[in-house]
């Protein structure tokens, strides 16, 4: 698998990441292609959410966090800088299989890292019964996507204000509150975040496509279209 690297360091808006998703999906070969990312305090939310429902916009507003929705599936995300977004594609069109590769590498990461982590059915990765890492898919014309969230740590504050799940919601999933079903990965490694991310791309990535300036720009006129589904911009 190939690592997509950007030409600088530069920390972007979550939806330059969507958009470079994207753009590699477009471009792929016959190789898969992965890259992580990370971004200011940002709550991403899945294509078929109402954003009242998942999102306490007034405090979003208040402490300057972003929102954004996506266009895969699933739950209502909180990031940070304090955590790392993972990206996978593949010209793999099936969904389960394309899912079951991804999950099985991240396993591997962490074992590797003396973590004894689990998946469940929903596609989940746990430590013990709390949940490190969540995954969403969606299919374009010639690719697939797969992004995570890895939860190395993250502010909790935020996390537990900027989204709202519904009680029905929680108690479905057998917990009381978002505090009781997520984990660290700090709590369970010595390593820090910047060795983590070093530790996932010497795992799974052999070789690395360096993008250009140009690359670059046609990433951003991908990302106007996520733009347009901004509901709160603090720049």
């Amino acid at each position: 698998m190939k690592y997509i690297a950007l030409p600088d360091h530069q920390i972007r808006r979550l939806s330059f990441y969507l958009a470079m998703e994207e753009y590699v999906a477009r471009t792929v070969g016959e190789d898969d292609r992965f890259f992580m990312w990370q971004v200011r305090p940002t709550v991403i939310f899945g294509r078929n959410q109402a954003i009242e429902k998942e999102v306490n916009l007034d405090y979003c507003r208040q402490h300057g966090i972003e929102v954004y929705r996506r266009k895969s599936g699933g739950g209502c995300v909180y990031a940070d800088m304090s955590n790392v977004m993972l990206s996978y594609v593949t010209k793999d069109d099936n969904v389960n299989l394309t899912f079951n590769r991804f999950v099985n590498m991240m396993l591997l990461v962490l074992r590797r890292m003396g973590v004894e982590a689990v998946s469940t059915t929903h596609n989940d990765i746990m430590i013990g019964d709390r949940k490190v890492s969540g995954t969403a898919f969606y299919h374009m014309a010639n690719a697939s996507i797969v992004h995570a969230t890895l939860l190395y740590d993250t502010d909790m504050e935020h996390m537990l204000n900027a989204i709202t799940p519904s009680q029905q919601k929680l108690q479905s999933k057998g917990i009381q509150s978002v505090r009781q079903r997520v984990t660290f990965l700090k709590d369970y490694t010595t390593m820090s975040i910047d060795e983590v991310k070093a530790h996932i791309r010497a795992t799974l990535c052999q070789d690395e496509i360096l993008l250009t300036a140009d690359d670059v720009a046609a990433i951003e006129k991908i990302e106007e279209g996520y733009l347009s589904e901004i509901f709160i911009n603090h720049l």
